[in-house]
């Protein structure tokens, strides 16, 4: 069985880079995945799709992934401009970069959700980061939310991507990201 997660968010927040951390953190607990991007036009700010599929590499494949069931969305706004749950099996999983609490956020999608959890990660970028690039922070939301990897093994990707002091800011993003997430579970769908 192959675990599809679509990630969503614009230019610049890191949403590349999220899907290839999930991929590294989840060869670090020797799970097979493949991350990789669908750009539009390449400049700030431009909607950005990456992909990623954890599980069976005989059952993986190279293609956009049209229905998954895991969704990671990073720009606020995006959701009221863009159908981003387009595709997303019923009972899917959000994660989302959002001040709103769960119940409200959840309102938003018209999708059949089985659970969402929130976190306002841009505030936490700007305050650990220095910078609104909210991927780390939405990588510890994630990793609350599906409970598909471990935070250990997130860690341990921002360290092989990044060094020092970033890599150590990135780090604490994505702890604050877990610790700070808010998780409403639907038991029959939302």
């Amino acid at each position: 069985m192959v675990e599809e997660i679509r990630l969503h968010g614009t230019g610049g927040q890191g949403v590349v880079a999220a899907g290839e951390l999930i991929a590294i953190a989840a060869s670090y607990e020797g799970k097979f995945c493949r991350a990789f991007p669908m750009y539009g036009s390449a400049r700030r700010g431009a909607p950005v799709v990456a992909f990623a599929q954890i599980g069976e590499e005989s059952e993986a494949t190279r293609s956009m992934i049209y229905y998954p069931k895991y969704l990671v969305i990073m720009d606020p706004p995006m959701p009221m401009t863009v159908n981003v749950t387009d595709g997303l099996v019923k009972g899917g999983v959000i994660a989302y970069n959002t001040p709103e609490t769960p119940e409200k956020a959840a309102k938003i999608f018209k999708a059949n959700i089985s659970k969402i959890g929130v976190a306002d990660a841009n505030k936490i970028a700007e305050k650990i980061i220095g910078r609104p690039i909210p991927n780390t922070s939405m990588l510890g939301v994630f990793v609350k939310t599906t409970g598909l990897l471990k935070l250990d093994s997130i860690n341990k990707a921002i360290l092989k991507r990044f060094e020092g002091e970033i890599a150590e800011r990135n780090i604490q993003a994505a702890k604050a990201g877990y610790d700070s997430a808010q998780i409403k579970n639907f038991d029959e769908g939302f």
